[in-house]
């Protein structure tokens, strides 16, 4: 052969191999193209789809630059690692970026470039910007802390009585060169919307999220070059109350205010010819009463359409009755860019049926409990006002039921008369399936003098995070089950992780850890999670107590009984850091996070006595004889003390991890308190009164000494079997026994615990009409019926049937482990869960005695896979044998890389 034969047969194949691997998926502090992005050190990372099998990442180059025109000129390093996330260097503030990725594989073949992907950097210079309202409240009348419902004291009687207007602002400004890049920064709280020309900025829905304000105080960035125009331009932007001031009216979980609706904005505007231009808020702007007469994000919200003034955000506006903008108390708290993702309009549910209950109330079913609110299409008379009341259930006349989720909780909307009328409420929001209607009639109905509605909707707000996972099996049952917990997740997942989408709306710190996988694997919570560590960070006390809620809107005065200071929800503080890092890869959240979790710990430690913690709330809502509340069935003490020894076991393995001095004092303490806890409560292989949750703890915290483990699980075993396998373990028991039944092999208990709908539990929740889980096992209508703990065989779906985890060493799924678990009737179970690196796939199916596994595993890692087979079948993948490397526990071990399989046992 020639050398010009040789030179174009290498040409060709190393294009062959370029064109079969892609870098694609690029995120820049996880988020594709995000913005108001943290100028001095943002992280990016990619995935890479690479059609070859056991490909390997070896290099990486990341180019970024602020003109795209001239990225193909950017110098950048070529960096040896196989971990695709960069972390880069600082940049300038309120900038527009362009970056692209190129990688090398195990062989030194170079990828093609990525598509090019975009970021905006956020600001901290607000100079000349003022934080401005339409008016303020007196320092003597702020109530921060807030109050809780019911807790009155003298000295805060007539706080929090005023009713806060809900304020227009308007700015116009002249544009005089055409636009190459218009960038927004704002802030309105407690929430805003921004509209440019009469058009609004982007759909977020109660934006920015809320926080602490007097710590931490977010502020939204948005590309508005579209919308502007040459010559005259007009910003309007209207303010609600949100969490920062919730008065006495109507239902409140509780009053508080930290000042009046305020807002603060910085708009910079850079021409094509070089030049710029910087708007601030200030006094200059004006503003006026908007047509939301109350607005609650507890009560509800009225709007009057007779007082819109139309075209109030369009530079041809003549604002002269209006007034100027009063400079305010600026807030407290640091003003930082929102990372997480928005809570937006995620879903549009139709009606499913009207009903007419009684005269002249129409009760209108959507069919499904969720978190949202509503949209109005209406035709009447100017001045008619209609109500609608939004209910998670109906009672015995088949009216709305508010009793478990805060009552009176309402929207009013008052018509000008003018055709059909659109509405939606913009500062509230409820958890609902019913929607009953008074002052108003469908256009269906012959009644003439009453408004009639022309279409009513249901509008599903969350938090806007991509799906992360699906799971699917042939057991119709479970597939339910996996419905209803999702619905209560994403009712749930709001700026904070809420426990119900009515009565409370706040962040109860337990449900985030314990359901924290199951939510993980269904959604990318990297953003979100990262905001409950700075909540929880905020909300410390000088004494080192994390409260059970973060943020602190209100101090619950319960005491001693657990609802400010449980060890098994503030030890979400310690245990989301390692969960985080365990996910994501991410050891700065670890670092920033450790002081607070030393001081957390050392204040358990202050609080134990001789070692052991017996406080708090317990096994929250287990199964027993009395009402369900604090704990029945297991001493608080074990639950206490096991969490505590949990958190000091992490707390010694991150800092490990980050080179912390403290590791030898944490093993000790660690040491000293399995001791104790073994020493008290271990008696004949049984803890304590040998519940579900007084069992399993203990096998999945770490303090079951190797010797008493096998007789432990097998007592644990026992117990529930002889018991009827009826589910009793509460919202901090169950997470550990579902754990523990399937890391010990029993995942065939799990099932017959489940497939069940003749005692409480999921099953039984669904025979009652749940369509989202419920607060307690027997789905009891005086609590709520959408709440997001309990729902944790969610992990087993994805765990043990998909068989989708990690070893015990990696991170961020770099090693990859499958193994299903095949269970009862299933005969089929498909799981995905797309990691940093990419999808991961399981997906099996049983066919007399043929057992089908498909398996997909992302470019850059690798995986052990465990196949439930003898060493007597044979395995095939592709057509071809298979030798496992070894056997266990009948299951044949396979190692691999990446690539997809397709693996057959007879």
């Amino acid at each position: 052969m020639t050398r010009t034969c040789l030179s174009t047969l290498f040409v060709l194949f190393t294009c062959y191999c370029t064109a079969q691997v892609k870098v694609t998926d690029l995120l820049c502090e996880h988020k594709p193209s995000p913005d108001g992005v943290d100028a001095n050190a943002a992280s990016f990372s990619w995935q890479i789809n690479a059609t070859q099998r056991n490909y390997l990442q070896s290099a990486y180059q990341v180019q970024i630059t602020d003109d795209s025109t001239t990225l193909q000129k950017q110098p950048a390093n070529i960096i040896k690692s196989n971990l695709s996330v960069y972390k880069g260097k600082k940049l300038l503030p309120a900038h527009r970026y362009y970056w692209r990725v190129k990688v090398w594989d195990q062989h030194n073949q170079p990828s093609g470039w990525s598509n090019i992907s975009t970021f905006t950097t956020g600001i901290t210079d607000w100079s000349n910007a003022k934080w401005i309202g339409y008016e303020e409240l007196p320092d003597s009348m702020l109530l921060v802390p807030g109050v809780h419902s019911g807790e009155e004291k003298p000295n805060n009687k007539n706080k929090a009585k005023q009713r806060p207007v809900i304020p227009l602002f308007r700015k116009t400004f002249n544009t005089t060169h055409a636009i190459k890049r218009a960038l927004v920064f704002i802030s309105g709280l407690g929430q805003y919307e921004l509209n440019i020309n009469g058009k609004k900025v982007g759909d977020n829905f109660l934006a920015p999220g809320w926080t602490y304000y007097d710590k931490r105080v977010l502020y939204n960035s948005y590309d508005i070059t579209g919308l502007l125009k040459n010559g005259d331009n007009a910003i309007g932007v209207i303010v609600g109350n949100g969490f920062y001031n919730i008065n006495k009216e109507r239902y409140r979980k509780l009053s508080i205010a930290f000042g009046m609706p305020k807002m603060i904005c910085k708009l910079f505007i850079t021409y094509d010819n070089g030049t710029t231009n910087t708007i601030v808020s200030g006094s200059d702007w004006k503003t006026a009463p908007s047509p939301i007469t109350f607005a609650s994000i507890y009560g509800g919200e009225d709007y009057n359409a007779n007082l819109e003034q139309k075209d109030w955000d369009q530079p041809s506006f003549h604002d002269e009755t209006w007034k100027n903008a009063l400079l305010v108390k600026p807030p407290q708290g640091l003003l930082e860019a929102e990372k997480d993702y928005p809570v937006k309009v995620t879903d549009i549910l139709p009606v499913k049926s009207i009903s007419k209950p009684v005269d002249s109330i129409y009760m209108y079913d959507f069919g499904q409990n969720a978190s949202g609110i509503i949209e109005l299409k209406v035709q009447g008379h100017k001045g008619q006002t209609i109500k609608l009341i939004p209910a998670e259930l109906i009672n015995d006349k088949k009216l709305a039921n508010q009793k478990a989720t805060g009552k009176p909780y309402y929207y009013s909307y008052t018509l000008k008369g003018e055709g059909i009328e659109t509405w939606r409420p913009r500062f509230t929001y409820y958890g609902f399936r019913y929607v009953q209607v008074e002052g108003a009639i469908p256009d269906t109905a012959k009644q003439n003098d009453l408004p009639k509605i022309k279409g009513l909707s249901f509008l599903h707000t969350r938090n806007s995070t991509p799906s992360s996972g699906s799971f699917e099996c042939s057991n119709a049952l479970f597939n339910k089950i996996n419905t209803l917990i999702l619905w209560a997740i994403k009712s749930n997942m709001q700026s904070v992780v809420t426990d119900c989408p009515h009565r409370e709306k706040l962040s109860w710190l337990e449900q985030d850890y314990l359901m924290g996988t199951s939510i993980q694997h269904n959604f990318d919570i990297y953003q979100l999670y990262k905001k409950l560590v700075y909540d929880m960070m905020d909300a410390q006390t000088k004494e080192g107590l994390v409260p059970d809620i973060a943020p602190e809107f209100v101090v619950f005065n319960d005491g001693g009984v657990g609802f400010r200071d449980s060890p098994e929800w503030g030890s979400a503080s310690v245990i989301l850091p390692w969960l985080i890092y365990k996910w994501y890869g991410d050891k700065d959240v670890m670092r920033a996070a450790y002081p607070m979790m030393k001081r957390y710990v050392e204040y358990l430690k202050s609080r134990s006595d001789s070692n052991i913690l017996s406080y708090g709330l317990g096994d929250w809502f287990d199964y027993g004889p009395a009402r369900p509340g604090v704990a029945q069935l297991t001493p608080k003490s074990l639950t206490a003390t096991a969490i505590y020894y949990y958190d000091i076991s992490l707390l010694s393995e991150m800092a490990t991890l980050l080179g912390n001095k403290d590791v030898a004092k944490w093993t000790q303490l660690a040491a000293s308190v399995k001791q104790s806890f073994n020493k008290k409560f271990l008696h004949a292989q049984v803890y304590a009164t040998g519940s579900q949750t007084a069992m399993a703890m203990p096998l999945c915290t770490g303090l079951v000494n190797e010797k008493d483990r096998k007789q432990v699980f097998k007592n644990m075993v026992d117990s529930i079997v002889h018991d009827g396998k009826k589910l009793t373990a509460g919202d901090i028991g169950f997470h550990f026994l579902v754990q523990a039944l399937q890391e010990g092999g029993a995942s065939q208990l799990i099932y017959d615990m489940n497939y069940r709908s003749d005692v409480p539990g999921y099953g039984f929740q669904l025979a009652k009409g749940a369509t989202a889980l419920t607060e307690s096992w027997p789905a009891l209508a005086e609590v709520s019926n959408n709440h997001l703990m309990l729902g944790h065989i969610m992990e087993w779906f994805y765990n043990g049937l998909a068989g989708i985890n990690q070893s015990e060493k990696s991170v961020a799924y770099k090693d990859i482990i499958i193994r299903p678990e095949v269970a009862g009737d299933i005969s089929y179970v498909k799981g995905a869960y797309n990691s940093q690196y990419g999808t991961i796939r399981s997906e099996w199916e049983k066919k007399g005695r043929v057992f089908n596994l498909y398996v997909q595993i992302p470019a850059n890692t690798t995986a052990t896979i465990y196949i439930p087979a003898a060493n007597t079948q044979m395995i095939k993948e592709g057509g071809k044998m298979v030798i496992p490397i070894g056997y266990e526990d009948d299951r044949a071990i396979i190692k691999t890389g990446s690539g997809e399989y397709h693996y057959v046992v007879r």
